[in-house]
Formats: structure tokens, sequence, C-alpha cells
């Protein structure tokens, strides 16, 4: 299992970017799904989750100028970024509790994945 993330870059402040991140791989279900941030220094930090049924969540700071999305049928989360700001640069990566089917017992197993981080900068 496989988690791809994409779509960040440079930005003004004030622009919009959506990241994408896809899950490939021996996938039965994907589960919790959430977007991450980390400056360099610091420890990473939740921006926003979704999980399996829709359910949204954001930190704080970024409420109002953030979505979270997902396509169940495309194992594809997003999160839309709105009125950016410099401090949200930071790498960002996606997180998901992903369901494989064990060979040997036919059964589901859960487990946390996390993708390669994606760079977001906006500039003055």
């Amino acid at each position: 299992v496989q988690l791809q993330a994409s779509g960040g870059g440079l930005v003004q402040a004030g622009g919009s970017l959506r990241l994408s991140c896809t899950a490939s791989g021996s996938v039965f279900e994907v589960n919790d799904m959430a977007w991450y941030r980390q400056v360099p220094g610091k420890q990473r930090d939740l921006v926003a989750s979704i999980s399996g049924g829709g359910t949204t969540n954001y930190v704080e700071s970024v409420k109002g100028r953030f979505t979270i999305s997902r396509n169940n049928a495309m194992n594809t989360v997003y999160l839309q970024m709105n009125s950016l700001k410099l401090e949200d640069t930071a790498v960002y990566y996606c997180n998901a509790d992903i369901s494989s089917i064990v060979p040997r017992t036919g059964k589901p197993v859960s487990r946390n994945y996390w993708g390669r981080g994606t760079q977001v900068t906006v500039s003055s």
C-alpha cells in the first residue's frame, strides 16, 4: 500500500492550492484520512481530518480557509487551501488508516500509513 501526495508548490499570500493524496496497492478499505504539516525543527501537526463517513475536523488556524474532502471510489483525499498565509508554509503529509486483506486468513487488517510530503511555500 502506498500513499501518493501531489499538488504542492509556490504561491503568493492570499492564493490557493489543492493537495491530493491517493492510496494504491492492496487496498480493501480506506478509513480515516488526514493532512499534517511540518516545518523544520518542529513537530508534525494535524491540519485536518476526515472520517470514512465524511466527518471533518480542522485545526483552528485553518478553519474557514481550508477544506478537506475525499473521493471514496478513488481512495483519494483532497485539501483545498484558500487565502494562504506565510505561516502555512510547510511540508504537508497525508495520513490514512487503510485495511488490506491478509491472504492467509482472508480477513482485513488495518494499518496507518504516511505519504511522502509535498512542499507548500507561501510567499509575500
